[in-house]
């Protein structure tokens, strides 16, 4: 449905206008400021909008008559407010008349109070787009998912951020071996050496003994010879033994200084351990990251599948993105493509679009703008400060410049008073004759 004429009276700030927009693409409605230009959206709005968009004062000030509103569609319909109370009248093509309901199909909401839209919180704007798209709650559901990963993935990359620092602050000893010694084994090894040391000892000893007793056998050598070869095989086994005495300075250095020793096996114990944890710390962020990223996919994936209102529109974290860019990132054209591509989805049947303030936009942007309505097929009537060349109405104290308008009422159906009947010709008599 698009407005093919417009025409008003005593609306707002507005004396009297009309109004035949274009098609498609901008009407604008230029003037300057406290004219009537907005009076014009807002008669339009409440027109079609019905009861919610009334102006609390909608009939201009010092008026004598009532406001009259009269619109006209390009699918046959003429809406119509007028009276003491504004009363909505709505007749199709064929005549039959309507009332609101009929209005309220065809009639985007965001189509007649786009600025609403346009001013919204950015949450409100995605909430509005995801309405559209029918994948609200889905998304809401993985938004939710990929946050709790990323909270969790958060704790632990700090978990292991402390367990890696913790690591690096302490000591570490190359000095120690790996397992905790125990004094009783050194002692037990020392007394082990201890006892070889006696018997080599006593090996020793028994040596200089049998060396004097050779000494004195050799001088009696008849009557110990026998003595003598055993003396000396004890001599030869006693001589291939290995009589040198083996150290325990180190043992005993070992078992004085056991406690330092098994405190820096704890220590290295510990780093070892707090190297482990950061590293399980750091491969659950790893699987954490992955895992965020597989939503992420899928919520893009649930996007892309979906028939966007525009090229390059996104929500993310429940926020209406373009291409990347934020709602204040991007420019005032931008703004106005997105929220009339997104008006026009809400509602297919409803072509035409109202914004007030235009005069943001620059000429070379305002016809970027004016070019896109038109590929799209939208129609959108629009109030500039402006009196120039791009304004299709110029408004100059609530009528159009230059032009004094006077709405055709529409003609009331006043029936003829029934003629009275003629008195029947009498006949006539001899006195009636001179």
């Amino acid at each position: 449905m698009k407005i093919t004429s417009l025409q008003m009276e005593n609306v707002k700030r507005i004396r009297a206008i009309r109004l035949e927009p274009s098609a498609d693409g901008l009407t604008v409605i230029g003037g300057k400021n406290a004219q009537g230009k907005t009076s014009v959206l807002d008669g339009i709005a409440y027109a079609l909008g019905g009861e919610k968009y009334k102006p609390s004062n909608l009939r201009r000030e010092g008026a004598v008559a009532d406001t009259v509103i009269h619109i006209e569609t390009d699918d046959g319909l003429v809406i119509e407010r007028k009276g003491k109370n504004s009363n909505l009248t709505v007749t199709d093509k064929d005549g039959k008349r309507h009332g609101q309901a009929i209005l309220d199909a065809v009639i985007s909401k965001l189509a007649i109070d786009l600025p609403k839209f346009l001013l919204a919180k950015d949450k409100e704007k995605a909430d509005i787009l995801l309405q559209i798209l029918g994948i609200g709650d889905e998304l809401a559901k993985l938004e939710r998912e990929e946050k709790a990963k990323y909270d969790t993935r958060t704790t632990v990359g700090r978990m292991a951020e402390q367990k890696k620092k913790a690591a690096a602050d302490m000591p570490y000893h190359d000095d120690v071996p790996d397992e905790k010694v125990s004094v009783k084994e050194l002692i037990a090894q020392q007394q082990e050496i201890l006892g070889r040391n006696g018997v080599k000892q006593k090996l020793a000893d028994d040596l200089e003994a049998n060396k004097r007793h050779l000494a004195t056998y050799k001088a009696q050598l008849k009557e110990i010879t026998e003595a003598v070869k055993r003396l000396e095989a004890n001599i030869a086994e006693a001589e291939s033994a290995d009589l040198e005495m083996e150290d325990t300075s180190e043992l005993e250095a070992q078992i004085a200084d056991f406690e330092e020793t098994n405190r820096k096996i704890a220590e290295n114990e510990a780093k070892r351990l707090r190297e482990e944890e950061a590293d399980d710390l750091s491969d659950q962020y790893d699987t954490l990251t992955k895992e965020i990223e597989e939503i992420r996919k899928k919520r893009l994936a649930l996007l892309d599948g979906c028939d966007l209102p525009y090229p390059g529109l996104t929500v993310e974290d429940g926020t209406l993105l373009l291409d990347g860019k934020a709602w204040d990132c991007m420019s005032g054209a931008q703004q106005m493509i997105v929220g009339c591509a997104i008006a026009s989805r809400l509602n297919p049947n409803c072509k035409f679009v109202l914004l007030d303030k235009l005069e943001q936009l620059d000429l070379e942007t305002l016809a970027e703008f004016d070019n896109w309505l038109k590929e799209n097929d939208l129609q959108c009537i629009a109030t500039r400060v402006s009196t120039g060349e791009e304004c299709a109405l110029v408004i100059e104290d609530g009528e159009a410049q230059g032009e004094k308008v006077k709405i055709p009422m529409p003609k009331k159906n006043v029936s003829k008073p029934k003629a009275e009947p003629k008195p029947e010709p009498k006949e006539l008599g001899d006195d009636d004759y001179e």
